[in-house]
This record gives structure tokens, sequence and C-alpha cells, in this order.
């Protein structure tokens, strides 16, 4: 990640002025070529859009600092097979501030246009497990996605919208909530919905650190949204389907194309404290009324993957998959994580407050 070299404004607070030096950054790329390390990818700036956090640069100096950027990359790196990639802003998505920087810079000089998204909140928020549990607080951010796919249709970067950032709460975190099953609601929902608006990117902040981790920052011990993120590496393809439902919104679900292997996988998230739901297919085909014209029946046993609070209770830090508490083996290594072979002639069944992927290999 790369930061301006420039002056604050004497007149607007945060506001930083001036075109970027850059003797720094080249200094940094040639020792970095003198080492031979690779690098794939320099992000221009960090949180500078728009109103920005702490600092903010206007959108026609952001576009023309950033062509700088480029041409130094492309000097230094002749083969464009071993060029790094130029991604940006980095930043909070505001519509007029993403135009008017993409308009000054023009296509092409951006290979990914990287966004943030800390949909929930102030971590120290009292109310942010009722917002992890609401769907229509959740649904909210759609229209940040939807934005920001609009800025990429018109403007084409080559690698299209990249998360480059999430981390559900601003300020380190919510200290209560990620190590806890609960937490999985809101960023297996983030990834599903950032998928279907065609974001190519999803970035977790973070592996460990703060009050964001994956993995226990003291321990180093795997929280409950690793072992589902790891089962949506393993399942879900690179294509996101179409999918709708007539269920209650508590009900969220998602599809791709299977990962590697022929079939469809879907994930279903199940906020309702309360309810459970069967779910039977349907094939896309309309009929006349508008309605899916069939219902589907697999011939193969599904493969489902149940996740759920160890207790029952959200809060809870271990997870089971199938009933199976998710716990290191002796020797520290990953449990297996097998799926549950099902008669694809029964409904799914989703449980309160749990999330399942389900792969269907004839669909």
């Amino acid at each position: 990640m790369l930061f301006s070299e420039q002056n604050e404004s004497q007149t607007e607070k945060g506001l930083w002025i001036g075109d970027w030096q850059p003797q720094n950054t080249r200094d940094f790329k040639q020792y970095t070529i003198s080492k031979g390390y690779k690098v794939d990818s320099y992000e221009f700036g960090n949180q500078l859009s728009g109103s920005g956090m702490g600092a903010k640069v206007d959108a026609k100096q952001y576009g023309k600092d950033v062509i700088v950027l480029k041409n130094l990359v492309k000097e230094l790196y002749a083969h464009p097979e071993t060029r790094p990639k130029v991604l940006g802003p980095g930043g909070f998505y505001e519509e007029k501030w993403f135009n008017t920087f993409l308009e000054v810079s023009g296509q092409g000089i951006f290979d990914g246009l990287t966004h943030h998204i800390y949909n929930l909140g102030p971590g120290d928020d009292p109310n942010m497990m009722n917002k992890i549990l609401d769907p229509s607080y959740l649904n909210q951010v759609s229209q940040t996605y939807k934005g920001v796919s609009d800025v990429v249709n018109k403007f084409r970067p080559q690698l299209g919208a990249w998360v480059s950032e999430s981390g559900r709460a601003l300020n380190g975190g919510s200290k209560d909530v990620s190590r806890t099953f609960a937490d999985g609601f809101w960023y297996l929902d983030q990834m599903g919905m950032a998928s279907t608006y065609d974001q190519k990117v999803f970035c977790r902040q973070a592996l460990i650190g703060g009050n964001y981790g994956l993995l226990n920052a003291t321990t180093f011990v795997p929280n409950p949204d690793y072992y589902g993120a790891l089962l949506w590496h393993r399942l879900m393809g690179s294509t996101v389907l179409a999918v709708t439902k007539e269920s209650n919104p508590n009900l969220r679900m998602y599809a791709h194309c299977a990962k590697k292997k022929p079939g469809v996988s879907l994930i279903f998230i199940n906020l309702s404290k309360d309810r459970s739901f069967n779910i039977t297919l349907s094939n896309a085909k309309l009929g006349d009324a508008g309605k899916p014209n069939y219902e589907f029946v697999g011939k193969q046993n599904r493969e489902e993957y149940h996740l759920r609070a160890l207790t029952g209770d959200i809060k809870d830090d271990i997870v089971c998959l199938n009933d199976v508490p998710m716990v290191q083996t002796d020797s520290e290594d990953i449990p297996a994580m097998d799926p549950k072979l099902v008669d694809a002639s029964t409904p799914i069944s989703i449980a309160a407050q749990s999330i399942a992927y389900v792969t269907i290999r004839d669909f």
C-alpha cells in the first residue's frame, strides 16, 4: 500500500493537497526489484476517498497522481507478465468522488477498483448483535455494492471491483462478537452478497489482529469464522448463480457453481432464533405464471455441511460441523470437515440460527 507525500490544507481540515511526490516510492520499488521480491500489486493510499478517515485527497488530484504511479510501475517493471497490478482507491465508496477520479485517470490506469466495507458501524456499539441478526440492516450495504458495480460497468477496470478490506465494525472491530459463531452470519452473508454484485475479491480484516481476526490473537486457534471461510473456499466456485426464494427474510441464500467438480453449491444462513426451514429446489425455467415450473429432485445424495454453535448460544466461540465440534487435533491440525450425505428426495432442513453449505452434484 502506497501513501501520499503531500501537504495538509490550511483551509480545510484533513484535506491533503499538491501533487504526489513519488521519489521514496521509486526507491522502495527499486529496492524490492534488486532483492528479487515478487510484488502482486500496489494499492494507492488508504481510506483517502470521499470524506476520508483522518485524511482525504481531492478526487481530481487522486486521479492525476495515480497516473504518475501507473507510469512509474510501467517504467520499473518492463515485462507486462511480471508487472504488479495498480489498485485503488482503497477507501469508502462515495459516488461523486469515485466517478470524478476515474474520469480524470481514464481507462487502463487501474487494474482493480478497491473499496472498504465496515457496514455495522463502530465496534463498541451495544446493538452489534442485533444488527447482525437483522436482515433489513444487512441489506443496506447492497446499495454500496450496486454503486461500485455501476462504476465498474462504466469505466471497466481490467480486474473489476475488489473489497480490499472488510472487518464488520470500525475502530478495531467488536471484541465480544468477532470470536463468536454469530459473526459468521455477517461474514458469510457479505461474501455471498459481494459475489452477486460481481466483486472479484473479498479481503477479510484480518487473519489475526485487533478484534477482527479469523484466529485467536493469543493462541492462534481458529475462531468459528475460519471454518466458515474454509468451507466457502473449498465448495463455492467462481461462477455466481441467480437465486430467488419464497420464504421468510431471515433465511439468506446464495448459489454458485460448485468448485472443481460438477454441480452447484449453495449456502443457507438462518438468522431466525426460533424457526427452522425445510427447502425444496426448483429449476430456473419459468412457466406461464412466471414461476419455476417443476420441482428439482436429484438422484445423487446431497453433500451437506451444517454449522451451529456448540451450546446453541450463538455467542459461543466453538462451532460444530454436522454436530462435531471443530477443535484442533492432538497434532494441532484442522479437524476433518466431511459432508453429511443426505437422501436427495428429502427437503433441505436448516435449523434455527445455523449456517449450511449444500452441494448438489447432479443439478
